[in-house]
């Protein structure tokens, strides 16, 4: 049984729910965003449903979990949630910011603090699960000292029905916790551009075009990936936030700076912290070609990497065979460093040579 305890933390006040927070706990519920990460909520969310959560707040205090809400100079921001621990002595803790709170660290400074307060009340592991699309809630995890464990599958249904896959994280007393800078930092404005050509995520709604890009014959001849439905890309649109944010990899769509169109795609990935190192990737529809826009995207992603990352050197690999992608590396700065003989697997059985290319910091 965890005591009704009240936590500090910082600026913000973690304590029981209380009927003075039924407004607030109302609009957050109510938010788009919220009702939407939490389809078990009732949508419209009215106070009548507000005074069952005081119900359901009670009894997960009876049963032996906990639910705070969380208040900064006395209004309410949020809500954290523990479960009652199971017989092992593991808890999972669930978290809601309210809208006018966001951004602000609220999240992450009541997960980390409910989590050590558990932790000092005898619970040895606590778990958290996150829906692979809320960045935010990924965010979170990491700011506040968990690790990734692995991934469920199709595991919960959002309110539209589709269901989605979840990110398993946890803490263990005795973990060390430091400071979780990110390796891949988000671009500070959302986007990079110059003008002519725009970087932003690939986000779902770019689905169809990444599609009809990819499965283009003049792109599709040089793709090191089996062939995509759209339900592959589809699903790998909507991977690519959580890629980002655990720094694995970044998948940008590239634009037309001044209508918008969906123009190509650019990638970091295979990011090895410990060489500081990268490899860049890159398509482009064929309308756009020719017009220097994969030459500005390059340099847009490369020289963002070296001014907010550690990276130090970033690598490309084309088929000997694609002078239009030789061009573009010879124009951003990277340099040929050797050849790997039939590296390449072809659809015929046979195999091509990949070029080699790299280029440094310091280039």
């Amino acid at each position: 049984m965890l005591p009704r305890d009240v936590i500090s933390s910082g600026p913000l006040i973690l304590r029981p729910p209380v009927e003075g927070d039924t407004e607030g706990i109302v609009k957050t519920c109510g938010d788009p965003v919220t009702a939407w990460f939490l389809p078990a909520l009732p949508s419209p969310y009215a106070v009548e449903d507000a005074r069952d959560y005081f119900a359901m707040a009670a009894a997960k205090w009876e049963a032996g979990g906990a639910e705070f809400a969380i208040s900064e100079n006395g209004q309410y921001v949020g809500s954290v949630g523990v479960r009652p621990p199971d017989p092992w002595g593991v808890a999972e803790i669930g978290y809601v910011v309210a809208p006018w709170a966001r951004g602000k660290d609220v999240a992450s400074t009541a997960a980390r603090a409910v989590t050590d307060w558990v932790f000092d009340h005898g619970i040895r592991r606590v778990e958290l699960q996150t829906a692979v699309e809320n960045v935010a809630s990924l965010r979170v995890a990491y700011k506040s000292g968990f690790r990734e464990e692995g991934r469920r599958r199709d595991a919960k249904s959002m309110r539209d029905g589709r269901y989605v896959d979840l990110v398993t994280f946890a803490r263990l007393k005795g973990d060390v916790v430091g400071a979780a800078e990110p390796y891949l930092p988000f671009f500070e404005d959302g986007r990079l551009s110059d003008g002519v050509v725009r970087l932003e995520p690939l986000a779902a709604g770019d689905a169809a075009d990444f599609h009809r890009m990819v499965t283009e014959p003049s792109v599709a001849a040089y793709s090191m990936m089996p062939p995509s439905t759209m339900e592959d890309d589809e699903r790998r649109c909507r991977y690519t936030g959580y890629w980002w944010v655990s720094g694995q990899r970044i998948e940008l769509a590239i634009r037309d700076a001044a209508s918008g169109a969906f123009a190509g795609h650019v990638q970091l990935t295979q990011v090895l912290p410990a060489l500081g190192q990268a490899m860049i990737g890159y398509s482009l529809v064929p309308d756009f070609r020719g017009k220097g826009f994969m030459t500005r995207a390059v340099n847009l992603l490369v020289d963002w990497a070296f001014a907010h990352t550690a990276l130090h050197r970033i690598v490309a690999g084309t088929e000997s065979g694609n002078v239009a992608s030789h061009r573009v590396l010879e124009r951003t700065g990277f340099q040929r460093e050797g050849v790997h003989r039939e590296l390449f697997p072809k659809a015929d059985g046979g195999r091509v040579d990949d070029v080699a290319w790299a280029r440094l910091r310091s280039s």
